[in-house]
């Protein structure tokens, strides 16, 4: 059976994560109240901001700055690409 929740990201109802995806308080923030359709936004941005800025993700920096950028895409909505990034074309 599936688990639904009122997607923070979306701001509806949604099918839950299966598991915490990151660790800690987030990670439960995460799994409480986002979807797998908004976690699969998430990774897709995360790659786009790891391919454009060239980040190596064991580096501490990185997960710091991806986190940041997490808690920024997924709950205040306010997640930009970076400067000068231009979506590949169709």
């Amino acid at each position: 059976m599936t688990r639904t929740v009122h997607c923070a990201k979306l701001d509806r109802e949604a099918e839950g994560l299966e598991f915490a995806p990151w660790p800690g308080e987030l990670g439960q923030r995460i799994y409480a109240s986002i979807s797998k359709e908004a976690w699969q936004q998430w990774l897709a941005h995360q790659t786009m901001l790891i391919n454009e800025n060239r980040l190596n993700p064991l580096d501490p920096k990185t997960r710091s700055f991806l986190s940041e950028e997490m808690e920024k895409f997924l709950f205040a909505g306010d997640a930009a690409p970076p400067p000068g990034y231009t979506p590949p074309e169709d």
